[in-house]
């Protein structure tokens, strides 16, 4: 076993595509990635607005919404459709429309109406700009509820004033809540590829793969190495560096980290039993890294998918690896509050792990006497 680790090691070392690829690609990603999301959250969003009341009330109303940070104010239309015009010209990304009754029907004591249209091609851009002008036309709204209150004479308001705090992202940022988990992408899919890449170079030269488990476990255990040390490395110093929410203790870090890339291995090493090319691999890490991040449950929920999906989702180390590093790492949580991702990940490393065994085991059909030993290594 233990010569096998270091061959492996070695032949990961000597192979600049599979040492660039589990090492500086991961450095890479830590650095490039990040930087898309660095304001976090988006702000100052151009918006246009067409006001056909003209009056003192919807005026205050856009002097409001121009004071969040979500919203700028960056012209006028005459018509709703002079302002959809601009909206398809990308001159802003939302269009507020006051009709010419608002004041009115607010005096009389009767809901207030403003339609707002976003662009949905920007989805994020366009979801906080109508958060942000829906926020400030309701403070208005509070405001003119209060003022017809007091003056008939009714109560005035609570002075209980209700706070949200957010727990684990406290910047509410986009970057805070997306990086951590594609950073666990980045992990999976580097050291799945590097792994297979490896294995494929090694039957190309010499034929079929085959390990006794001492030696096997060899090859295991230094891929498990590299998946610890990146994503002790995102964990650490990368989410340090960005300035991301990091909430787990060492031991709780470590735990998830090892079961997460146990997991990995385990799948790497049985789909390596069927790669005969090793750019087949490079294909691979094309096509499935978007699928999987979405099965992860992350942006998609898993209450949404279709049950099939759901199902598939947990057959993929990703899945239950990705939640136990966000639970563990952002949240504070710990091995036993995260059981059910902890439990899933062990079925997986066992299943792909015997599976792998079967696939990769020494036959009587080997040409080479010695297939198995240390020296067989990857």
């Amino acid at each position: 076993m233990r010569a096998a680790f270091r061959e492996t090691l070695r032949a990961i070392l000597a192979d600049k595509a599979v040492m660039t690829l589990v090492f500086i690609s991961v450095i890479l990603y830590s650095f490039l990635y990040p930087q898309a999301y660095r304001g976090e959250v988006a702000a100052r969003i151009p918006v246009i607005v067409v006001d056909l009341d003209h009056s003192a009330m919807s005026r205050a109303l856009l002097i409001r919404a121009n004071a969040t940070r979500q919203v700028e104010i960056t012209a006028q239309a005459d018509s709703p459709a002079a302002a959809l015009a601009a909206l398809k010209r990308q001159q802003a990304s939302v269009i507020v429309v006051i009709p010419d009754d608002f004041e009115k029907r607010i005096l009389q004591g009767r809901q207030g109406v403003v339609r707002l249209f976003g662009n949905g091609a920007y989805l994020l851009r366009s979801s906080t700009a109508l958060a942000g002008v829906a926020a400030a036309f309701a403070t208005v709204g509070v405001d003119a509820a209060t003022s017809q209150a007091m003056a008939q004479g009714a109560p005035a308001a609570s002075p209980i004033a209700v706070a949200s705090r957010p727990l684990f992202n406290l910047g509410e940022g986009y970057g805070s809540s997306s990086i951590p988990a594609v950073a666990q992408i980045v992990v999976h899919q580097t050291l799945l590829m590097g792994l297979v890449m490896l294995a494929a170079t090694r039957r190309e030269r010499l034929g079929r793969l085959a390990f006794r488990p001492s030696a096997l476990a060899g090859v295991a255990a230094a891929f498990l190495l590299i998946g610890l040390v990146n994503i002790l490395y995102f964990e650490g110093f990368a989410f340090w560096l960005q300035g991301y929410p990091r909430a787990g203790t060492l031991a709780s870090l470590l735990g998830a980290a090892a079961l997460f890339s146990a997991a990995i291995v385990a799948l790497a090493l049985f789909l390596a039993s069927f790669f005969t090319v090793r750019e087949r691999a490079v294909q691979l890490w094309i096509s499935t890294s978007l699928p999987i991040f979405f099965l992860a449950g992350i942006s998609w929920p898993a209450e949404a998918m279709p049950r099939p999906l759901a199902w598939l989702a947990l057959l993929l180390p990703t899945t239950p690896g990705i939640n136990l590093m966000i639970e563990v790492g952002q949240m504070g949580a710990t091995l036993s509050e995260t059981w059910r991702q902890v439990a899933n990940l062990l079925v997986i490393t066992v299943a792909y792990g015997a599976l792998a065994v079967i696939r990769l085991r020494p036959r009587p059909a080997d040409e080479t006497p010695d297939a198995g030993n240390a020296a067989a290594a990857i």
